[in-house]
């Protein structure tokens, strides 16, 4: 298969996505078992590619690439598991999402032929999956003429904002497309990439292909950012509510307790109390051997009442109140009642807000962690830790997240370098993300 990974290679400005990297660590094979592409897990990832489909829709290397990006995003939006990826209407917009992407991103007319040419401009909903004829990134977007003289006026102008500067949200794309076409479910579209039950795009890439997860996120991670990139594009940008019960392990309330210990320091002044063995010192009619009452015993004068010291429990200051970060990515979804017990079992050393974080920070109260609510955007980045951290000052942290969270760079590595950082982990497998500016970390138990 050298010649299919040279085809996809030509068109790539060198240096740039970094498929050099993932083509020496993923296989590309042709297969007839998938209709269009997929990407099969497993300790050696595997790309599958159709080959007569490449032949007849991607002959050209420009083509062949946007088939392999459009994969590609099915990989790193299926990480997220923002969505359960079910219904035909939820693959329908989220290849509508990717496509607009990738225009954005690669606008040589040679490349965005991959979808004109697949898919027709007056049919519902497969003109949502290409831009209007002419479009361009660099000129006003022009609305879709087949789609308002078929009277999909409003379907029209969602599709326009989808290619626009403005972007459209998911929920946005998906509502416009129920109202303009409810039967939506029921028509039979071709899509690009694998849409079957149980393919990796779906979600739990963490567990069914952890290779391939390392290897995508850590190309991705270097990517450069299209010219113009288009607002409210990315399926993250929706912050949506979220509800997890506290859910109490045994074990859990130790470790995170002395990591909070560990980053909140020890201070005489600090605001922290705690309850801990204190030595006293107290009168006893039992000698010491303190230097004093030998001489004075020599001289003739006993002394009574001797200075002893004995041990009790008293409260003292333990250190500073530590903000916590606490994961509610959709990678960490199934594990967020856990990680809020651990938290509200350890309340006396925590900030009294708890900053939940995916790809924003949504603050918590400790009642809402009770109560299991909590704000997510579905997925992560560290990156809204380290503004927040500078917006507010926090110096002293415990971030709870299974680690996978974008390495840190530029002047949020900066940010985060400077800070006090414990971390507690999801898991034994962590990745080596947050390496780098932590001082301390641990694993809590997730399972009871």
């Amino acid at each position: 298969m050298t010649t299919l990974i040279e085809r996809i290679l030509d068109c790539v400005p060198p240096g740039t996505y970094g498929l050099q990297a993932l083509f020496r660590l993923v296989d590309i094979a042709e297969s007839t078992e998938v209709a269009t592409a997929a990407i099969a897990g497993g300790t050696t990832p595997r790309m599958l590619i159709n080959p007569d489909f490449a032949a007849q829709h991607a002959a050209t290397p420009e083509r062949l690439l946007m088939l392999v990006m459009h994969e590609l995003h099915h990989v790193i939006l299926g990480h997220t598991r923002l969505l359960p990826v079910g219904t035909p209407l939820d693959n329908i917009v989220f290849d509508a999402v990717i496509n607009a992407m990738l225009c954005r991103a690669f606008p040589d007319p040679s490349g965005i032929e991959l979808f004109t040419g697949f898919y027709a401009a007056d049919e519902v909903p497969a003109a949502l999956l290409r831009p209007a004829d002419g479009w361009r990134p660099d000129a006003p977007t022009r609305i879709s003429k087949p789609l308002v003289d078929a009277g999909h006026r409003e379907l029209a102008e969602v599709h326009r904002a989808l290619y626009s500067p403005d972007g459209v949200t998911y929920e946005e794309l998906r509502e416009t497309v129920l109202r303009a076409c409810p039967e939506v479910d029921a028509i039979g579209v071709q899509l690009l990439g694998g849409h079957e039950p149980g393919d990796l795009h779906e979600g739990g890439l963490e567990e069914r292909a952890p290779v391939l997860l390392d290897i995508v996120r850590r190309i991705v991670e270097d990517w450069p950012q299209p010219p113009n990139p288009i607002r409210g594009r990315s399926l993250s940008d929706a912050l949506k509510q979220g509800f997890a019960p506290p859910r109490r392990v045994i074990g859990n309330r130790a470790r995170l307790r002395s990591l909070l210990r560990w980053a909140g320091g020890n201070s005489a002044t600090g605001t922290v109390r705690d309850v801990a063995d204190l030595d006293r010192v107290v009168q006893t009619p039992l000698p010491s051997r303190a230097r004093r009452d030998v001489v004075l015993g020599l001289l003739g004068s006993p002394i009574l009442l001797h200075e002893g010291s004995v041990t009790t429990k008293g409260v003292t200051r333990a250190g500073e109140r530590v903000h916590v970060y606490l994961d509610v990515s959709g990678s960490v979804s199934g594990l967020v009642g856990v990680l809020s017990a651990a938290i509200l079992d350890c309340s006396a050393f925590v900030h009294p807000v708890v900053h939940a974080f995916s790809t924003v920070i949504a603050d918590c109260s400790v009642a809402d962690l009770r109560a299991g609510k909590f704000h997510t955007t579905g997925g992560t980045d560290v990156a809204c830790i380290a503004e927040h951290a500078r917006k507010h000052g926090v110096r002293r942290a415990v971030i709870l997240t299974d680690g996978y969270v974008g390495k840190p760079v530029g002047s949020d590595a900066d940010t985060l370098a400077l800070m006090r950082i414990a971390v507690a982990y999801t898991s034994a497998s962590k990745p080596d993300d947050l390496a780098r500016v932590t001082g301390r970390d641990d694993v809590l138990e997730v399972a009871a």
